[in-house]
């Protein structure tokens, strides 16, 4: 399902990285984050809600610059 919250979001499993792309165009790069997590991710029905609930306030992160959207 399409989220309202998460545009896109990619793992990078060598670095144990997970890059989240917001709607709003907001940009952040979660550390330490297990591949498993990453999987239940893909598999849950709402993007926003699991990340609300696994990743947002359980993992460091680092905000990267912000994605221009074109108009």
């Amino acid at each position: 399902m399409p989220s309202s919250v998460i545009r896109s979001f990619r793992y990078m499993p060598r670095e144990r990285q997970l890059e989240i792309v917001f709607v709003s165009g907001r940009r952040y790069l979660y550390l330490e984050v297990p591949e498993r997590t990453y999987a239940t991710m893909c598999e849950a029905f709402s993007k926003g809600e699991f990340f609300n609930a696994n990743i947002r306030d359980h993992f460091a992160f680092v905000r990267l610059e912000d994605v221009r959207i074109a108009s």
